[in-house]
């Protein structure tokens, strides 16, 4: 299973990505909305788990074009 996190707050995507990947998870990450819709369309991922309160692209904004 391959999951996208996108958060803004470093030290908390950092602690998903690693329980993420320690729970066997293909994990891949982002610091903004429009990294996130990047890689949410370029790589097929089977679950998002994302910051409503993103800069940029704001989290609603980037599930509804994903």
């Amino acid at each position: 299973m391959r999951i996208l996190v996108v958060e803004d707050e470093p030290a908390l995507r950092s602690q998903l990505v690693e329980q993420l990947q320690d729970r066997g998870y293909s994990v891949d990450a982002a610091e903004d909305g429009e990294t996130g819709l990047y890689l949410g369309r370029e790589y097929p991922m089977d679950l998002a788990v994302v910051d409503l309160g993103l800069p940029g692209l704001s989290g609603i904004e980037l599930i509804r074009q994903l």
